[in-house]
């Protein structure tokens, strides 16, 4: 499976990659992870906001991630693959798009803690205590200015 990474801002995205990206979050997080959560917190919308996106050969979005501009610091979140794609070696280049966006600043990131070693493999490096998020445990990490992979 070949794989091609897309940046969106979210007035450039149309009606049906938008429906797909929220349908690929809702299926990960909602229905597989079983973790409700507010996926519209309003934070797409914003001007800042950059969706990153990775499609299949047959045009299908199979990972989104969304990273989002907080000024002193760039927050990437959202990072999620469709089941079918897992294994394939899609995650790295929606991390490296996502990474691409993120210039001149520190990036943060809540990791599901099973995935903070992966993480730790672009730079990030755990920053505090373990929390949850809903009933899934996270760790904060922070890949800090100048990381390198």
């Amino acid at each position: 499976m070949h794989c091609y990474t897309h940046v969106h801002r979210w007035s450039e995205m149309d009606a049906t990659t938008a429906h797909d990206v929220f349908r690929l979050r809702q299926q990960v997080f909602v229905v597989e992870q079983g973790d409700p959560y507010d996926d519209l917190d309003g934070r797409d919308t914003e001007p800042g906001t950059v969706h990153v996106v990775v499609r299949d050969d047959a045009d299908e979005v199979v990972g989104v991630a969304r990273v989002l501009d907080e000024g002193e610091e760039w927050r990437i979140g959202r990072v999620a693959l469709a089941p079918r794609a897992r294994g394939r070696g899609l995650s790295g280049p929606l991390m490296t798009a996502c990474l691409e966006v993120c210039e001149g600043r520190p990036v943060v990131l809540a990791a599901q803690t099973p995935l903070a070693d992966w993480y730790a493999t672009f730079g990030f490096e755990v920053s505090g205590p373990e929390f949850l998020d809903g009933s899934i445990p996270h760790l904060p990490m922070v890949r800090p200015l100048g990381a390198q992979p």
